[in-house]
């Protein structure tokens, strides 16, 4: 069996979920068993566990992918870590509206990455699927023999509408929105009676006799709806890169989201650094859609697609430094 087939069999893949469910447990069972506030020292120290691990992996891929695999890799991984540092701002905006103390935002965010990891590897999975099975019969275009397929086609409409709409919106549309009507929020209020106080770190507490659920469940219900959202956007970007490797896809998902809780913590005392970065995500999310639309008849490689994701991003940060003047207090 050849090393790419190998790394895709299904027992690999298991195997890696595993153990990514192994180190989540030792991070928040052993490493930071206690709820507390994260300090910047430890949020950077565990953001550059998580993305030196993540580099050593593409190292792996490297080795038994080649440089294809890990341009594929690396493009996947930046791809999804910066849509997911636009996703936490959303997150800061939750806290901050049901006014979350500090200690809990970490227990928060491990919830909302273990409901990620499922999420993910269901719509990667699904994914695949469905692009195997959507694609045209062979047929002539501008005198070139093309097969067009149905599913990569509407992603890259849809990334293209989601860039021209990346790149208008407004750093106070969250600000001013009501996340008690979010449906996370209604869902919980469905089925619990909720409190309106924390009991530590409680989902559920009990006052006078009854079993109530705490703010602390609805929150974590808001921020698993609002990553369910959000992967509708991510999920099909990465699609562009490697859509028929499905190893590459969740294992380059997987290691952006486990840095995320140690990034929220940066990114919720620096958010200066990052307030042009949607502007960067607009251009990635339409160069992507462009990408898929002109796949069938011009293939942009993986090496180009990192160098373009890569190049963007540092153009974004760099302009949030030189125009941070220019934001809106």
């Amino acid at each position: 069996m050849k090393h790419d087939q190998l790394i895709n069999h299904p027992a690999v893949l298991i195997g890696f979920g595993i153990l990514v469910v192994i180190m989540l447990l030792l991070d928040l069972g052993v490493f930071n068993k206690k709820s507390h506030e994260v300090s910047n020292k430890e949020a950077i120290a565990w953001t550059s566990v998580w993305i030196g691990l993540s580099m050593l992996f593409s190292g792996v891929i490297y080795y038994v992918m080649g440089f294809d695999g890990f341009a594929k890799f690396q493009s996947a991984y930046w791809i999804e870590k910066a849509l997911s540092v636009d996703n936490l701002f959303v997150f800061i905006m939750v806290f901050g509206f049901f006014n979350v103390p500090k200690y809990l935002h970490h227990k928060v965010l491990f919830w909302g990455i273990i409901g990620a990891l499922v999420f993910r590897a269901i719509f990667i999975f699904t994914g695949v699927g469905l692009i195997n099975i959507t694609y045209l019969p062979e047929m002539k275009i501008f005198g070139e023999n093309v097969k067009i397929n149905v599913v990569l086609t509407l992603f890259g409409l849809f990334l293209i509408g989601a860039g021209i709409k990346s790149w208008g919106t407004q750093e106070d549309d969250d600000e001013n929105k009501d996340f008690s009507k979010s449906p996370g929020a209604r869902l919980v209020h469905k089925f619990f009676n909720v409190t309106n106080s924390f009991d530590s770190g409680n989902f559920f507490t009990i006052e006078n006799g009854k079993r109530l659920a705490t703010p602390l469940l609805v929150v974590v219900a808001v921020i698993e709806f609002s990553d369910l959202i959000f992967a509708v956007d991510s999920i099909p970007a990465i699609f562009a890169i490697a859509p028929k490797d499905p190893f590459i896809l969740y294992t380059s998902n997987i290691f952006a989201i486990l840095g995320l809780r140690a990034l929220y913590f940066l990114l919720a005392n620096f958010m200066h650094m990052f307030s042009k970065l949607h502007y960067g995500l607009a251009v990635i999310l339409a160069f992507i859609g462009v990408k898929m639309l002109i796949s069938p008849f011009i293939h942009i490689s993986s090496p180009v697609s990192l160098a373009v994701v890569g190049g963007v991003l540092l153009i974004a940060v760099v302009a949030s430094f030189v125009f941070k003047g220019e934001e809106v207090n």
